[in-house]
């Protein structure tokens, strides 16, 4: 039976994205989008990097005007050394191709331009209802909200995070664990510009990753990856200060010969933290009617920044499965079978990079991963929308 209508739950990137593929045509399914909160500006202040395949997904549901119009585009990656020391500059993405290249972006944002791209094409988006449970049944599945009202669908798609409601559906007992390092980033239009503005520059500190890219107004974007045995705890992620973050990290930065704890120190209130957090390989992602994308199911440490990418091919991935295959669960089971092998694998690499078991290298970031090139012959198939799938 082909799934006429889609309860997503969760409208951050992977879900938003998860509805404009499915509404597309040729799949044009009836979906409605579900989210906790009251608008489309959820983590406002953080920042992501789009990589070359999750523009090239973007591209198959037609989103990337609105998306090249955020953010800015990167070309090259520099990687330098604890003494400043150049040891790789590489390109990235397509630079011939604006669609493809590369580009940092506020979280913000992107949600923000999704949903307008959503609700501009007719599909529904509620705000401010939180999930409370799923019924999963023969000819149905019910998503019950707290407020009291209900919905039904053909399939259920939970997108909801790495704290996923809907994952309680699926594997009950799954939890994120840890990944072995603290992150911080922020953003300063009075820190020294360090590059040109379409590199981002990686530096390998003896206490501490770094990253940062300046954009063609002057504002710097960075991130830094502290390794810590146990993971920051919840009320101070809730209630530190950027003070008392700045005054930690700017130290640890300034025993290195680098320039990039003046970036630290040029921070204002605009610094944020989190902890690094992975699923286990092999947490369930589906369950009869109800289907687990993004992170709610294979999340990863941010160390090779596929995140949102991963998901957005999640989302072009499963549209393509639902088009092509006229029963659900085999549609679901072709997903998990395309999907899983290339998300676990991003994530064991991310893990290893934040743990300190695997090093981190331009060739990690990209062709290890299997992520960063959408020139990838067999990943280009896979997610161009007009190539149908083979089974």
């Amino acid at each position: 039976m082909a799934v006429a209508r889609v309860l997503v739950v969760g409208g951050g990137i992977a879900g938003t994205a998860t509805a404009l593929a499915l509404a597309l045509h040729k799949a044009g399914y009836d979906v409605t989008v579900y989210e906790a909160h009251p608008d489309s500006a959820e983590d406002i202040g953080a920042f992501l990097t789009l990589a070359g395949n999750g523009m090239c997904a973007v591209a198959q549901f037609d989103a990337a005007t609105a998306v090249t119009a955020l953010g800015f585009p990167l070309t090259s990656m520099r990687v330098l050394d604890a003494t400043g020391a150049e040891t790789a500059h590489v390109p990235l993405g397509d630079p011939d191709d604006p669609v493809l290249r590369y580009r940092y972006l506020r979280r913000g944002e992107l949600n923000a331009a999704l949903h307008a791209e959503a609700t501009g094409r007719g599909i529904g988006v509620r705000h401010g209802v939180r999930l409370a449970s799923v019924e999963d049944g023969p000819d149905g599945v019910t998503a019950r909200f707290t407020d009291g009202s209900t919905a039904r669908g053909d399939l259920l798609v939970g997108a909801d995070g790495v704290h996923s409601t809907v994952r309680r559906a699926v594997a009950p007992i799954a939890q994120p664990v840890y990944a072995g390092q603290r992150v911080y980033y922020g953003y300063t239009g009075t820190a020294p510009v360090l590059g040109d503005t379409a590199c981002i520059i990686m530096v390998r500190g003896s206490t501490a990753a770094f990253g940062h890219a300046t954009s063609p107004t002057g504002q710097t974007y960075w991130f830094e990856r502290v390794s810590s045995g146990e993971p920051l705890p919840a009320e101070e992620i809730a209630r530190g200060t950027a003070a008392g973050r700045r005054d930690l990290l700017v130290p640890l930065l300034r025993k290195d010969p680098t320039p990039v704890a003046d970036i630290v120190a040029a921070t204002a209130d605009e610094l944020m933290v989190t902890n690094a957090t992975e699923l286990p390989p092999g947490t369930p992602w589906r369950s009869g009617r109800v289907l687990l994308v993004g992170d709610a199911a294979h999340a990863a440490s941010p160390a090779t920044g596929q995140g949102a990418s991963m998901a957005l091919e999640d989302a072009v991935v499963l549209a393509k499965c639902l088009r092509d295959v006229p029963d659900h669960t085999r549609a679901l089971t072709l997903y998990e079978s395309l999907r899983r092998p290339r998300t676990e694998h991003n994530t064991a690499v991310s893990g290893g990079i934040s743990r300190g078991t695997h090093t981190s290298s331009p060739a990690t970031r990209t062709s290890a991963t299997g992520s960063g090139s959408p020139g990838d012959d067999e990943l280009a198939r896979l997610l161009d929308w007009n190539t149908p799938l083979r089974f």
